[in-house]
């Protein structure tokens, strides 16, 4: 046999490898295949390939690899018990970077599906591997790393440690002062999954200077990237007082107020929750929004959206009203209670009605004028409805009956007490009745008000 029939041998082993590996990759991106695939015993085909001396192999069969570990977390699992993470982690380390995206995707694929898979890929010895990624020069290497760290994060205060102890977050910061628009994303969201989980967590982004270059970013033009921005600022900014006034000093008000009226519907509900976010620490936070013009942007906001977005909103106005007389007045001038009644009466999901109910419980509860205020925007015969209604959820019916209660205790307005007095049951109806012996002994109008509308019988 001749030198060149013998290389021809290696030549078609090759050949074969290469179309095998292509053609798994292909047929994992479609879902009805991949069950054909694992039972042919795909997995252990592909783990000696992600070895292969040729690189176009080895980064086809990490790609394959992640795509079926995309899938279902049977197939994640399958990795781990494979024994194939060891082997991606030390390719991270040593080979070029098309490789180097293909393994951080597996990575990656692994991870999202539960903590027990992410803390796999930790033990593998990957966090070490990733941040050092994170330091490469190729923008993909680094959005691979910055992905799979934030899909490691996301699952729990534990993972999240470790990822910090990997020292990836002065990296990831960095990452989000790089021009590539995609790495800014990926790098913001990762910070948002770590900051997530605890002040400790939070505060570790907030001292790698983090909110800084998030709360530029919050005026950039892409809206996926302001997503994840006003993500990572409501996630910092929810844990603490000292936490949201670092945010608030960064200077993003008024600016952010625009990006409620954005056409984006995840940029408007992730800004408001940052509004909201801060909203609810303290009243001397509250009036700083107030005096930004925030609860009129929040109050447009709530009249020009439904559902799930109107929701932050809704609560942003009930924090604020909750804080002080004050403060509750704002929202009232505003007009923030008409806009909670249309809320309460349009939305058809509970959760959001119990929140208006809420809001509007904590505009009215405070002095006999805001009760007046909101007993006008017809609230009350709505909110008994909520109470009252056979498909209403526990935590409609508590929120509505607090509300009531609370706004009927400081009520003297009687023209909007009259229809209550029909239609309330009697835990409600007493506080009807108590209100109106208060006002009718000193006010002979009313009485005969009282006695002429009906109201006696």
């Amino acid at each position: 046999m001749t030198t060149r029939q013998i290389l021809n041998v290696f030549e078609q082993y090759q050949k074969a490898r290469t179309a095998f590996v292509q053609a798994v990759a292909d047929l994992s991106t479609r879902p009805q295949n991949i069950e054909t695939l694992q039972n042919a015993g795909v997995m252990s085909l592909l783990r000696p390939l992600l070895l292969d001396i040729v690189p176009s192999v080895q980064q086809t069969a990490a790609l394959a690899l992640g795509r079926l570990a995309n899938y279902s977390d049977d197939l994640a699992e399958a990795v781990v018990k494979g024994d194939i993470l060891p082997q991606l982690v030390y390719s991270l380390a040593e080979q070029n970077r098309f490789y180097k995206k293909a393994a951080a995707f597996v990575l990656r694929a692994v991870a999202k599906h539960s903590p027990p898979l992410a803390q796999a890929v930790v033990d593998s010895g990957a966090l070490d591997a990733l941040a050092i990624c994170l330091e490469e020069f190729d923008p993909g290497v680094k959005e691979g790393a910055a992905w799979a760290l934030g899909y490691i994060a996301r699952h729990n205060a534990e993972l999240a440690q470790s990822v910090v102890d990997s020292g990836a977050v002065p990296l990831l910061v960095l990452c989000i002062q790089e021009p590539e628009l995609s790495l800014k994303r990926i790098a913001a969201s990762a910070l948002s999954d770590i900051s997530k989980h605890s002040p400790e967590l939070a505060q570790t982004v907030v001292d790698a200077g983090a909110i800084a270059h998030l709360a530029q970013l919050t005026l950039n033009p892409d809206a996926k990237l302001k997503r994840q921005v006003f993500s990572a600022l409501s996630q910092i900014s929810k844990h603490s007082v000292e936490l949201a006034e670092m945010v608030v000093e960064a200077e993003i008000f008024p600016n952010i107020l625009t990006c409620l009226k954005d056409s984006d519907e995840y940029v408007k509900k992730n800004c408001a929750t940052l509004i909201r976010e801060i909203a609810k620490h303290t009243p001397e936070l509250a009036q700083l929004i107030v005096n930004a013009g925030g609860v009129a942007a929040v109050i447009d906001y709530v009249g020009d959206s439904s559902g799930n977005v109107r929701l932050p909103g809704i609560m942003m106005l009930g924090y604020v009203a909750a804080h002080s007389e004050n403060l509750a007045m704002a929202v009232i001038v505003s007009k923030g209670v008409v806009q909670l009644a249309i809320a309460l009466q349009e939305e058809q999901e509970d959760h959001i009605q119990a929140a208006a109910a809420w809001a509007l419980g904590q505009a009215g509860r405070h002095t006999p004028e805001h009760a007046k205020a909101v007993a006008q925007a017809n609230v009350l015969p709505t909110l008994l409805q909520c109470y009252l209604r056979a498909g209403s959820s526990e935590d409609l019916q508590t929120k509505a009956k607090k509300a009531l209660k609370n706004i009927l205790q400081k009520c003297v307005h009687l023209p909007a007490l009259e229809p209550l007095l029909h239609d309330a049951p009697p835990n409600i109806l007493k506080h009807v009745v108590a209100q109106f012996s208060k006002v009718l002994p000193h006010d002979p109008k009313a009485r005969r008000l009282f006695v002429t509308s009906g109201g006696l019988k």
